[in-house]
């Protein structure tokens, strides 16, 4: 099953520019005279508020993408996201859980099976090995049952800090870090909340500057902003719901 797309709701807090303006932007990059420079106090709790407010009336309903009904069918996808796509992920996913359900189903499995099924994600012998070795660790370790903290999380298999924060936030709802993708990693140092370009420090900075009931819902809405409006290749600026709040030097259009 395909992820459900969440389209951003405008959120006032930039008007949006007209067609005319709009064609334009799209085709004329901002000049070196009007580009934005650096934020003054990037971090001030206030623009930081400013921020969350705008991602939460963009994205009131954002979720974790990855089509899942437990914790641990949410670990093995998580982990087998990893240099896939979700789409992808959720079309695979259906076919492995049917074929097995549970962690012992998985443990227990012929490991060629598992690569056929997952062979589309990529890198399918070590995830097919990692997956089915957190499926052991469940079954052995931990009654079946997939542990909810995140330092016995980060012992099973394949299971790394992102994997872990996923499956706490999105399953347990527990605020234990905030998810780093690539997307949250690009945005966070385009809003200038960070200057670091590897996930853990990049969510160290974040961990000190949100407020922790936001942690999990800040990477659901960063993520399908950054799908949706802020591409890498080309970010729409003027559909931007945080546009006067971005001093990014590589805008393709600007209010301020």
């Amino acid at each position: 099953m395909a992820a459900k797309v969440i389209k951003p709701v405008r959120s006032g807090v930039v008007a949006p520019p007209p067609a005319r303006a709009r064609k334009i932007a799209a085709s004329e990059p901002v000049s070196a005279k009007k580009r934005p420079g650096k934020t003054k106090k990037p971090l001030a709790p206030e623009r930081v508020a400013a921020i969350l407010d705008a991602l939460a009336k963009a994205y009131p309903n954002a979720v974790c993408a990855l089509t899942h009904t437990s914790a641990w069918e949410l670990v093995v996808a998580t982990a087998l996201s990893a240099q896939s796509t979700d789409v992808r992920v959720n079309m695979v996913t259906p076919v492995l859980f049917k074929r097995f359900p549970t962690p012992k189903d998985l443990a227990a499995a012929p490991l060629p099976e598992i690569e056929k099924i997952i062979h589309s994600t990529g890198f399918f012998r070590a995830k097919a090995k990692n997956i089915q070795g957190a499926a052991k660790a469940v079954v052995e370790r931990f009654g079946g049952k997939v542990p909810q903290t995140i330092e016995e999380l980060i012992t099973l298999p394949g299971v790394a800090r992102k994997t872990a924060n996923v499956v706490l936030g999105s399953w347990f709802k527990i605020a234990s870090g905030v998810v780093v993708d690539t997307h949250v990693l690009r945005i966070s140092r385009r809003l200038e909340l960070t200057t670091h370009d590897e996930p853990v420090k990049v969510e160290q900075d974040l961990i000190k500057i949100l407020p922790q009931e936001q942690w999990i819902d800040y990477s659901h809405r960063v993520i399908y902003h950054g799908r949706q409006v802020c591409v890498a290749r080309k970010p729409r600026c003027a559909d931007c719901s945080l546009e006067t709040l971005c001093n990014s030097g590589d805008k393709t259009w600007s209010s301020h």
